[in-house]
Order: structure tokens, then sequence, then C-alpha cells
């Protein structure tokens, strides 16, 4: 799986506040490679301190894959750089950008997210689907043992039974299979994908980046904890930002909302 052309492998589209990042390797099903990797994750880190965006989205260019994850070929030309791609320390990886992002990632998933790929989508906040997306672990075809937290993840977002049919099988669950198991928000028809997305994340970028960021790492700090100390934690967070608030902001933000409801 290797590029033929000259393209870059990642297109990055501004939309206003929202930033669309198109893995562009469709001849290769948007194969990660190195060079791929390299480039995710620098503009993943890039974008986080950018202050004139708010909101990710990332899909992948064609209507074949999202991503058929790690490029194996070109990995097993070289022994041994399986195992220090998806290794934590500072290799580049797209997975740890994503996931310490302050600012929301929605993955538009328009096609096959496979194995890598996969656990690229899990990396996102919100996931949406194309009707015509599927998805698989397949590690276990090419003896391979997740390194970016798919056996972990799998399992606290679908329960256990559910990952280890797909772990252990390898089998492809359709968008709608996805949809049903909680794994993606939604499926909805692939011509309506990037509409859906932007949608969202144009109503994500209304919101204070503050509160967003702030908001964000609370719930993903509490879903790693037991649910007494979650609950502690958003205690605490809760007392510390409302006292702080201000009657007038409260009241003028109250306003805001009732507006946008009366014009829906």
């Amino acid at each position: 799986m290797t590029d033929t052309t000259a393209e870059p492998v990642l297109l990055t589209d501004r939309q206003g506040p929202v930033a669309i990042l198109t893995l562009n390797r469709p001849r290769a099903m948007n194969a990660l490679s190195q060079a791929l990797i390299r480039t995710l994750t620098a503009e993943i880190l890039w974008l986080a301190a950018d202050d004139a965006v708010r909101v990710i989205v990332l899909t992948g260019a064609g209507d074949r894959a999202f991503s058929a994850g790690l490029d194996l070929k070109e990995l097993g030309a070289k022994s041994g750089l399986l195992g220090m791609v998806e290794a934590d320390g500072e290799r580049p990886n797209p997975i740890r950008a994503i996931e310490n992002c302050p600012k929301p990632v929605i993955a538009a998933v328009n096609g096959v997210a496979i194995t890598g790929g996969f656990e690229l989508a899990l990396a996102c906040d919100v996931l949406i689907a194309a009707d015509t997306a599927r998805f698989a672990d397949t590690h276990q075809r090419v003896g391979v043992i997740p390194g970016w937290g798919l056996s972990q993840k799998l399992s606290r977002i679908i329960g256990p039974s559910r990952a280890k049919e797909m772990a252990l099988s390898g089998r492809f669950i359709t968008a709608s299979q996805a949809s049903d198991w909680g794994l993606v928000s939604r499926a909805v028809p692939a011509a309506r994908l990037m509409d859906e997305a932007m949608a969202l994340a144009r109503d994500m970028a209304e919101v204070e980046p503050s509160f967003v960021a702030a908001y964000k790492q609370l719930m993903d700090e509490g879903y790693r904890l037991p649910f007494g100390e979650a609950l502690a934690l958003e205690t605490d967070l809760s007392r510390r930002h409302n006292t702080a608030l201000r009657p007038d902001e409260l009241e003028a933000r109250r306003a805001g909302v009732q507006a946008k409801g009366r014009s829906r």
C-alpha cells in the first residue's frame, strides 16, 4: 500500500471555526502510512493550539474507507517497526493527539474502519457513520496485538460480549449495528454524512471554547474513574465554576438558548 502520486497524504480545509481533516490515500483505503501518521499527529497538535479553530472533523477520502488501519505492507518491510508504531514515547501518535485535544473531534466515518483505522475513529469524541460504513477489529487475522487502546475501549463502549465477538472473530458490523450497539452516535445516508457532521460541528463551535475544553476534560477524566469518584470530580468542578459565574452572564446565555430554541 504505497502512494503512487505526489498528492499530500492529509488534506486540511477550514470552514469558519471548523477544520476538516481528510485522510488522503484513497487508493490504499486511507491506510496509515508513517508519513500519514506523522502528518496527522502534527496537524492535530497544530489545530489544538489554533484559537481560530473550535472543532475538528476527521474523515477519509473516497467512499470505500475511513481507514483500513496501519499500512502493513510498509511496516513489514522493516523488522520491529510495527511494535514501535503503536508504542507510547516520542514517536508520533495520532490517537494520543486526538485524545489530548481540548477541542471536539468528530469522526465522519465514510467507509470501512478497520483495526488501526477503527482505533483512530474511537479516539474521536463523536462518531457519525455513513450507512455504508462498516467496522472490524482484524488484529487477530494478522496476529497483531492492538496498541492504541482498542482492546480496552471497545468493551467499555459496547460491552465485553459484543467486544469479544468482534475481537475474536474479525467479523464486520454494519453502520446500523454500530448505531444499535452505541458504537456510533448515529448512522446517516452516505450522501448526507458531511452535512450532518458539519451541522453538529457548527453547533459545538457556538459554545465558548474554554467551557467546551473543561466539559470535555471532565467527561473524559470521569469516564476513567469509578462512578463515585467521577461524581466527586463533577461536584468539585461544578462548585468552582458555577460560583464564579456572574448573574448577568447566566441571564445572557439563558436568553441565547431560548432564542436558538425558537429559531428551530
